[in-house]
This record gives C-alpha cells, sequence and structure tokens, in this order.
C-alpha cells in the first residue's frame, strides 16, 4: 500500500494536497488597517498617559526636566543676589531676598511644566461656559 503523502520518481510531492485558499490582496489590506488602528489607538493611549517613554523608565524624562527646571531657578535666583550684595554692599539682604525669589520661580516653572498653571498671558475659556445657564 502506498503512503497517503510522499514524492513520485519525479520527486513531486504525491498524496493529500488539498489546495489551499489562497489570501487576497484585499483581506490583507483590511487586516493591515485594522492592525494599523488598533496600534495607533493604544499608542495614542499611551503618550496621553506619559507613563512611559521609548526608553521604557516611567516619568524618568519629565522628572529630570522638572527638577532641572526647579534648581535653575533656584541657582540663578542665588546668583543674581549675590552679585547684588557684591556691587551694591548689602550683604546678606540681596542674596538672601533673591535666593527665595529664585524659589519662587523655580516652583512656577515646574508648575507650569507639568502643566498646573497656564503660561502667562494665556487664558482658557472655562468648559461651561462661564456664564448662567440658558435653556
Amino acid at each position: 500500500m502506498a503512503k497517503a503523502t510522499g514524492r513520485d520518481e519525479a520527486g513531486k510531492t504525491v498524496g493529500d494536497t488539498t489546495p489551499q485558499p489562497a489570501i487576497r490582496d484585499d483581506e490583507l489590506e483590511r487586516r493591515r488597517r485594522d492592525l494599523d488602528a488598533t496600534l495607533n489607538a493604544r499608542r495614542g493611549s499611551a503618550k496621553v498617559d506619559g507613563s512611559e517613554g521609548p526608553t521604557g523608565k516611567p516619568g524618568y524624562g519629565q522628572a529630570l526636566k522638572l527638577s532641572s527646571e526647579f534648581i535653575a531657578g533656584v541657582v540663578v535666583g542665588a546668583a543674581l543676589g549675590w552679585l547684588i550684595d557684591s556691587w551694591l554692599e548689602t550683604s546678606p539682604w540681596g542674596l538672601i531676598v533673591f535666593l527665595l525669589l529664585g524659589f519662587a520661580a523655580g516652583v512656577l516653572n515646574v508648575m507650569r511644566s507639568a502643566g498646573v498653571v497656564a503660561e502667562a498671558g494665556i487664558r482658557t475659556k472655562p468648559r461651561d461656559g462661564g456664564g448662567p445657564e440658558t435653556k
């Protein structure tokens, strides 16, 4: 008895060779579009979340940015205070005042970068219209 599958003398495959349905280009294109839509939806929700960057370290870049904003404000305030003290010979009052101003500027910069406070000069309209309800 012959095997169900094998090769004949000419080297051709014989046996159970049911024709495989060819996947049409239209079907492949539809599946590709569906996959693209699914991936874009997932990438969009990941970008809105912002919890994980391309390196896989959650929030590391944002934390570095916020800390450098704060430190820069304090350092610039302290440097200005020291310069004013050295020019006007008002030590230590210039350093104290400008160190506090630098601290306040650093906190404000961090809040702006984090999106808690709007940028200066930009006013947003309230979502509810801001006025009394009309029916």
